[in-house]
């Protein structure tokens, strides 16, 4: 059943979602008349402690008989590291489940092809595995002075006056919620906007608890109204997104390298200074629950979520979805996207390598913001995501020294389902005692 909370986080993270995928379906697709297979892993979530195992289905409601193979392919990084094969004979009308016992595997993640050949019908269905992804960890320590870094940063933005303002929208209110438009100065004076909306109460003195929803790539985030009566939900813009657009009004394929090659005036460096301001907002305000901050978003979201809970104490809740930008050196060769722009922009810039990219990406890394979190953390992954890879969000997962929960999607990409905005919204309001 989804119950009233649940509903807000449904909205939300569809709203924040961003770069996401097409729905994997765990069969095949086909038509009804037609030769279809099922792929189902010998663990639900497709995570094994040492050897993988598969059953491959194939049905066959035609009137011919099939003959050929079942087979399947496993590769790590492009290379070949292992493969099987089996006969099909299937008669006419009938369906055969095939066993396959993968060989074992060292910890980590691997992809896995399973194809059918037969008469009238070839196919391949594409799926990633772990094995012992607890133990992973990267290779790629955190810069000596990170936390010195973003100090420095918090320094800097304290001494920006926030000059904080909110503006009634009653023409957006609804029934049961006033809808305010929220702006604020932020690192480098740059004006940031948002939006707030809160429950209308009988009781002037009420405080509610807040959900801070950051944003993803190039997402304009709209105010988001919804049945809760305990919540007050703040949609952040930060600068270049949304109706924080103004010095910086990139294209989509240019924010994430804009200003890369300097460290200490990388995009992101504000970007992140303005979520800290956003929670400046909420302790500003008499309204809101200090003490009940959670922390949520997905895609960049997710890794604004992690930073912002792990800069700033204040937040009391983090929940990531699919965060990107994680492990950051373990990305090349993994996705395409940002890299691939990333590498187009410094060919045009004389003396950039992606060396020294890499070398100030370390200090942006939600890897090493993970390590500070202090406060309770969930995050919800897919393991055929092709932006935020299985093996670099368990590498940052891993290293979470706080309270932790981790639901693994095997089937889906760069999204998470509804059981994840289930237990967001049961999470939430068990810790926030909103019963």
């Amino acid at each position: 059943m989804v119950n009233r909370s649940n509903k807000i986080f449904l909205i939300f993270i569809c709203t924040v979602a961003t770069l996401c995928l097409q729905h994997f379906s765990a069969a095949a697709q086909d038509d009804e008349d037609g030769i279809s297979t099922v792929l189902t892993p010998g663990n639900k979530n497709a995570i094994f402690d040492s050897n993988a195992k598969y059953t491959f289905e194939v049905k066959n409601p035609t009137d011919a008989a099939q003959t050929g193979t079942v087979s399947y392919l496993i590769t790590q990084h492009g290379k070949k590291l292992g493969s099987g094969k089996q006969n099909v004979q299937l008669g006419k009308k009938s369906s055969q489940k095939y066993d396959f016992e993968l060989p074992a595997m060292k910890s980590g993640f691997y992809k896995v092809d399973f194809m059918v050949n037969i008469s009238d019908y070839d196919d391949t269905t594409r799926r990633v595995f772990g094995v012992k992804p607890e133990e992973i960890r990267s290779k790629y320590a955190k810069p000596a002075d990170f936390d010195a870094f973003w100090q420095k940063a918090k320094d800097d933005l304290a001494k920006v006056k926030p000059n904080f303002k909110v503006t009634p929208m009653p023409k957006m209110n609804t029934d049961n919620r006033k809808v305010f438009l929220i702006e604020m100065q932020s690192l480098d004076n740059y004006t940031i906007r948002g939006w707030m909306t809160v429950p209308i109460s009988k009781d002037k003195n009420r405080k509610f608890s807040v959900l801070l929803g950051l944003p993803g790539y190039q997402v304009n985030l709209l105010p988001i109204t919804g049945l809760d009566e305990d919540l007050a939900i703040i949609t952040l813009n930060v600068r270049g997104q949304g109706n924080s657009r103004g010095p910086i009004d990139t294209r989509r394929d240019e924010f994430i390298f804009y200003r890369i090659e300097d460290r200490d005036n990388y995009v992101m460096r504000g970007v992140i200074m303005d979520c800290i301001r956003a929670v400046d907002f909420v302790y500003a305000q008499p309204y809101l629950k200090h003490d009940n901050i959670l922390a949520s978003g997905g895609s960049m979201g997710g890794y604004l979520a992690i930073a912002t809970a792990s800069l700033d104490k204040r937040v009391n809740l983090c929940s990531a979805q699919n965060p990107i930008l994680c492990d950051v050196n373990n990305l090349d060769g993994e996705v395409t996207w940002p890299i691939n722009d990333i590498k187009k922009y410094i060919k045009t810039q004389p003396g950039l390598t992606f060396d020294k990219v890499l070398s100030n990406l370390n200090y942006y890394d939600g890897k090493n913001f993970a390590s500070n979190l202090k406060c309770s953390t969930i995050m919800g992954i897919g393991l055929l995501d092709p932006y935020a890879p299985p093996y670099n969000e368990y590498g940052t997962y891993n290293v979470i020294p706080s309270k932790k929960r981790l639901l693994v999607f095997k089937d889906l990409g760069h999204e998470v389902s509804q059981v994840y905005k289930d237990l967001e919204g049961r999470w939430m309001r068990d810790a926030f005692a909103l019963f």
